[in-house]
This record gives structure tokens, C-alpha cells and sequence, in this order.
């Protein structure tokens, strides 16, 4: 399986972007997704994650400002990020599991995307 991210890019302060994430040769009828960032010098963040039963989690930074959401039959996984802000500022990634429990280490996530570059200025 591999996991190809898009819809990075650069935003001002108080705008949105869609990331979205597409998941080739990976199937399982239940799983964890979910999405990661990483700004040099600091460990990857779980951001949210969805599991195959529609439960959604969220990290208390993003809270209220962005959605995590899947669509099965196209193998994508989404993040919409509303509100931006520069401290959103980061390297986004993917990662998927074939289990229903969401770690918040990527090192629990057997497939894992290449990343997509998200830059916010004020």
C-alpha cells in the first residue's frame, strides 16, 4: 500500500487549505487514519485521526478549527484546516493502520505518506 498527500501550499494567517490523502493497493474494513505534522526540531504531532467506525479525534490545537473526514470509495482521506494560523505551520503527513485503535506515534502506523508542505503567514 502507499498513502500520497496533497493540497499543501502557502496561505495567509485566518485562511484554509484541504489537504487530501490517497490511499493506493491499501483495504481494510477496519482502520485507523489519521493525520501527523512536523516542524524541524520537533517530534511528529498526531493533528486528528478518523477510525473505520466515523470516530474522530483532535488534537486540543486544532480543535474547533479543523475536520478530519474520509470517502471510502474513493480511498481518500481529508483534512480541512479553517482558521489557520503560523503556528500550523509544518510538514503534514498520513498514516494508516489496520486496526481500529489510533496511537498517537507514527511509529504504531505501518503505512505512512511522503508529507505535504503547509506554510502560514501573518
Amino acid at each position: 500500500g502507499q498513502l500520497v498527500e496533497s493540497g499543501g501550499g502557502s496561505v495567509q494567517a485566518g485562511g484554509s487549505l484541504r489537504l487530501s490523502c490517497t490511499a493506493f493497493g491499501y483495504s481494510y474494513s477496519s482502520y485507523c487514519m489519521a493525520w501527523f505534522r512536523q516542524t524541524p526540531g520537533k517530534e511528529r504531532e498526531r493533528v486528528a485521526a478518523i477510525g473505520s467506525d466515523g470516530m474522530t479525534i483532535y488534537a486540543d490545537s486544532v480543535k474547533g478549527r479543523f475536520t478530519i473526514s474520509s470517502d471510502n470509495a474513493k480511498s481518500t482521506l481529508y483534512l480541512q484546516m479553517n482558521s489557520l494560523k503560523r503556528e500550523d505551520t509544518a510538514r503534514y503527513y498520513c498514516a494508516a493502520r489496520p486496526e481500529l485503535y489510533c496511537p498517537l506515534s507514527t511509529l504504531h502506523f505501518g503505512y505512512r505518506g511522503q508529507g505535504t508542505q503547509v506554510s502560514v503567514s501573518s
